[in-house]
């Protein structure tokens, strides 16, 4: 069964390029103009991923990411005319994968589709692989099946980046992970040496985590190699 997509724009001339290339793709697609019935789909059909717009008639694509952040974790692509990097921050934070702007080339977002559903589908099923599905280390506790994650009790919210960041650190508990077992296992594509994602993706964690910046308790940094957690 080919993975389903669902495409959430009011402009109908760019919901229909989407569809098309997706389509050329060998994907299924849903397309919806509002965030109602973007939502209504989400709970009725099996989504496979998201390609968001921010600007809809009924409310804005962050407030839709958020509301189906809340019971779904497949990969969310937001798209948007925006530029600001406080925008694109506010959108990742809030739980999305990935982040294109308008005017955009539909190759590259077909691109961005399948680097998506391939890291979550790797790391779905490298999970599966494990028998252990919670971990707890020094008041750390973390569960993959609800995909929750507590500190002393305190439920922390993680977008699903983060979520599978830390997981892999955890599950590796006493042992380095390099930056590129990190990159590929999580974003499932090679890693290079120039890419910064994951140090802006640790330092978010570690906030979330209230970790503080000089000894942090968490996650460790071994520098030139990459991160560790102690047991």
């Amino acid at each position: 069964m080919s993975d389903k997509i669902l495409i959430v724009d009011d402009e109908p001339a760019i919901a229909d390029l989407v569809e098309l290339y997706l389509k050329n793709e060998g994907y299924e697609t849903i397309k919806h103009g509002n965030a109602g019935d973007a939502l209504a789909a989400v709970e009725k059909e099996e989504i496979s991923l998201a390609v968001l717009d921010v600007m809809l008639p009924d409310t804005d694509g962050f407030t839709l990411l958020q509301k189906i952040r809340e019971n779904h974790f497949f990969p969310i692509i937001m798209l948007t005319a925006k530029i600001e990097d406080e925008d694109k921050i506010n959108g990742l934070s809030l739980g999305a994968d990935d982040y294109i702007t308008k005017p955009f080339n539909p190759l590259e977002l077909t691109a961005r589709v399948k680097t998506q559903l391939r890291r979550f589908t790797r790391y779905n099923k490298e999970n599966l692989a494990l028998n252990e599905s919670e971990i707890s280390i020094r008041g750390l506790f973390i569960c993959k099946d609800s995909r929750k994650c507590t500190k002393n009790g305190r439920e922390i919210a993680l977008t699903p980046l983060e979520f599978d960041i830390l997981w892999c650190l955890c599950r590796k508990k006493g042992n380095v992970v390099s930056f590129e077992e990190l990159y590929e296992t999580v974003w499932g594509e090679k890693y290079f040496e120039s890419n910064n994602t994951i140090m802006a993706h640790i330092a978010r964690l570690r906030e979330k985590l209230g970790e503080p910046a000089r000894k942090p308790e968490y996650i460790k940094s071994v520098w030139g190699v990459g991160y560790k957690i102690e047991q």
